[in-house]
Parts: C-alpha cells; sequence; structure tokens
C-alpha cells in the first residue's frame, strides 16, 4: 500500500468514525425526550436528521411522517427534537403558502420545512390548501418545481418554483397516498405508564441539540461527493418507491459504517413492512381476501365469495359504506384489476362466479411474493365431464367447473400474510 492509499485510506476510517459518532450522539439525544414505536423509528429518525443537511448529493429525499390516531401522542416533541438536529428548521404550522415558495426557493437557507399538524393540509378539514399540498407533493424530487402566476390584476406572469426540500410532518390520522408512498412514516401512540423520557426543557437542551447537528453538518460536508455517487443495496424484497425512500438514509449509513449499515437496513425492512400491512387499499385488500378464501380452490361462486367475505371479522366487507358488500360492488372493484366474473359449474350447477387462474396475474402484481410454495388445488374426486374443469369448492366439499381440460391446472400464485 502507498503512502497515499494508506493516507486516503486512515482519512476514510477516521471520517468513518466521525459519521459514526454524530448519528450515534442523534440517536441517544432522540431517545432521551422522545417515545417512538420501535428502534428502527429511532435510527431512522437520526438517519433523516443526517440526510436532511446533504440533500443536493440525493436525487430525491424522502418526507419523514409522525402519525397517530389521537392527540398527545409525542408527534410535536418529535418535531420539536428534529428542529435542534436540521438544517434551517421552519415549523410551518401557520406558514402561508406564499411564505413557504419563497422560503424553499432561496438556496442558500433552504429550509427544513417541520409541518405539525398536517391533517389541517390534507384531511377531511382541510379548505383552500391546494398550494400547500402541491408544493408538498412536488419537493420530493430535486428537479421538482412548481409553477405558480405571479403579478397584480392583468399583469401576471408564470413563474417557476423550485420545491426541493426535506419536510417532516405530524398529523392525526393518515395522509395521501402521494406522500406516504414517498414517507418513512413512523406510527405514534400516547406515551404508556412505564415508558419514561426526560424532560425536555428548551433552554438547557437546545445547546446539546445545535452542537449535535453541528457534529451532523461537518461530518456530511466530507461526505457530499461520495454520497452523490452512492448506489447503496436495497435489502431484499425493496424496490420501486420504497427503494426510493430509503437510498439517501442508506447512504448515510453506509458512510458513517460502524453496526449503521445494518441497522439501517433492519429499520428499513421493518417500517417498510409496517407501512405495507397498514396502507393497504381497498382493491389490494379484496385481492388478499381472495386469496386466502379461495385457498388452492380453481373456483368459486359469486354467492360463496361474498358469504366468505362477509364472514372475515377484521374486514370491512360486512358493512362497506353502511351495507355488505354485494356482486356488482364486487364486480366493480376487481374490473379495476381486468378481473371479471364468468360461468363456472360446481357439482353441475352453473352459476356466476371467480375462477382463481383469472385472478393470479392480479396476485402475482399487486400482492407481495414469498418463497413459500402455494398449495396444489385438490384433484377432482371423480372424473370431471368432458370439457369441464373440476374444482374442490373447499368450505362445502362440492367440485366446480370452469369449462376448460380436466388435467389443467392454474398458475400457481404468491402466498401473502394475512392482514
Amino acid at each position: 500500500m502507498t503512502d497515499a492509499t494508506h493516507s486516503d485510506h486512515g482519512e476514510r476510517q477516521a471520517a468513518g468514525g466521525e459519521g459514526v459518532a454524530a448519528l450515534n450522539a442523534a440517536h441517544d439525544f432522540i431517545t432521551r425526550f422522545c417515545v417512538l414505536p420501535s428502534d428502527a423509528a429511532y435510527d431512522a429518525m437520526a438517519l433523516w436528521a443526517a440526510h436532511a443537511h446533504v440533500i443536493d448529493a440525493f436525487d430525491s429525499t424522502p418526507r419523514m411522517a409522525f402519525l397517530s390516531p389521537e392527540p398527545g401522542s409525542g408527534k410535536t416533541r418529535a418535531l420539536e427534537i428534529l428542529a435542534l438536529l436540521v438544517p434551517f428548521p421552519m415549523h410551518a404550522v401557520n406558514a402561508s403558502a406564499a411564505a413557504l415558495y419563497r422560503s424553499v426557493g432561496n438556496r442558500e437557507r433552504r429550509p427544513t420545512v417541520l409541518f405539525d399538524e398536517i391533517d389541517t393540509v390534507f384531511g377531511p378539514k382541510a379548505k383552500d390548501n391546494e398550494d400547500l399540498r402541491g408544493l408538498l407533493n412536488a419537493g420530493h424530487r430535486r428537479a421538482g418545481v412548481a409553477y405558480r402566476c405571479v403579478g397584480e390584476g392583468t399583469n401576471q406572469g408564470v413563474q417557476e418554483f423550485p420545491a426541493y426540500s426535506a419536510v417532516a410532518l405530524a398529523g392525526l390520522g393518515n395522509l395521501p397516498d402521494t406522500i406516504l408512498t414517498r414517507s418513512v412514516i413512523v406510527r405514534m401512540r400516547r406515551r404508556a405508564p412505564h415508558e419514561r423520557v426526560e424532560p425536555y426543557r428548551a433552554r438547557i437542551h437546545e445547546p446539546e441539540g445545535w452542537k449535535i447537528r453541528g457534529m451532523l453538518a461537518d461530518w456530511v460536508a466530507t461526505q457530499a461527493e461520495r454520497l452523490g455517487d452512492a448506489w447503496p443495496e436495497m435489502p431484499p424484497g425493496i424496490t420501486d418507491r420504497p427503494a426510493d425512500v430509503w437510498e439517501p438514509l442508506l447512504a448515510i449509513a453506509d458512510a458513517a459504517g460502524g453496526d449503521w449499515p445494518e441497522r439501517a437496513r433492519d429499520a428499513c425492512v421493518y417500517l417498510v413492512k409496517q407501512g405495507a400491512e397498514r396502507a393497504v387499499s381497498l382493491g389490494i385488500r379484496l385481492l388478499m381476501d381472495l386469496h386466502r378464501i379461495l385457498d388452492g380452490a380453481r373456483a368459486l361462486f359469486t354467492e360463496t365469495v361474498l358469504e366468505r367475505l362477509h364472514g372475515i371479522e377484521d374486514a370491512p366487507w360486512a358493512e362497506l359504506k353502511g351495507v355488505p358488500l354485494d356482486s356488482r360492488g364486487l364486480s366493480r372493484l376487481l374490473s379495476q384489476y381486468d378481473v371479471a366474473p364468468v360461468k363456472v359449474k360446481i357439482e353441475g350447477r352453473s352459476l356466476m362466479g371467480y375462477r382463481a387462474d383469472h385472478l393470479a396475474d392480479a396476485w402475482a402484481r399487486y400482492l407481495p411474493a414469498t418463497s413459500a410454495q402455494e398449495p396444489e388445488p385438490a384433484e377432482p374426486a371423480e372424473p370431471a365431464e368432458p370439457a369441464q374443469l373440476t374444482t374442490l369448492d373447499h368450505g362445502s366439499g362440492e367440485r366446480s367447473g370452469s369449462g376448460t381440460c380436466g388435467t389443467e391446472r392454474p398458475p400457481p400464485v404468491p402466498q401473502v400474510p394475512e392482514p
């Protein structure tokens, strides 16, 4: 090893040591004042704070979303602690759209936007907040801009406003998919009696937080070029939009070294899985439940499908908008996945129903696959009629027919966890 190479190696080791120290300090500071629902959330929050200092090194910046079903769950405190760790924090709960557009467009002092009570912007009580929603939706990409008319009266022109900025959100309930799918989501909850935190006193603890902010800023400044060229390896199963969300945070962890690369990937897998289990659309939930109730059968009557859907206790099908899901609603929901009811024959009865092989493509595209083997459909109890597909209806012991060769098997479909 040459002297120059040895020197470079030593510098990287020193930089990595500084990164570990800075991230550990941020993590420990957060744990003193916040009760988050998992270790993964603490690690993600520390990594997000570090990434906010160097967002221009990345193609995108994930939002950090603290959400809870009830007030008093620590969301505002989480934003207060983040404000001490990120560059140019801007509490935007009372900021006008014009003020945010002007602030985010200032490249010299671009703020980290901390938006409390975000449910007032996106929730059912939101009114006249299209400009704010537009900024939040556009600003996760480095090339993101928002266009607005600027001027007075008839003397107006279109102006381009840079929208790229790090944004942390806190609010009740949920957020639109356009925000959720671009966010690291932390589901907050009220602190239990046994969960204790250190009382936060701004006069005492702000200087401590600012010192850690300086540690983070000094370290990432030495890593900016390296981070810009980084392509961190994703954990198995993390692709597409979740990969975009976590790429900056994993790059930060890899640059720091120590145990942070492993911790960051563990946090990524845990929080992505948790978010996927909660953020399921009605259509995806229906596909999941149909996969469960078919359970290896080749086909079922529509009436059997509806009966079984209504019988799932934790599902919405028995009381969807005040009434049970009916055959027309089932058909309408499945039509968006190019699945339609067809004539099926079971034990001599021909009625409308659904076939597993017609659902297989939607299952493969929209449900998470696992390595588990798909159970084989049961063989018919007796020879099938010519040109009839015979299927065992597991709920009644009946065989079903669909009008194709009796020896045909449907393509395998992925296993999904029960919701």
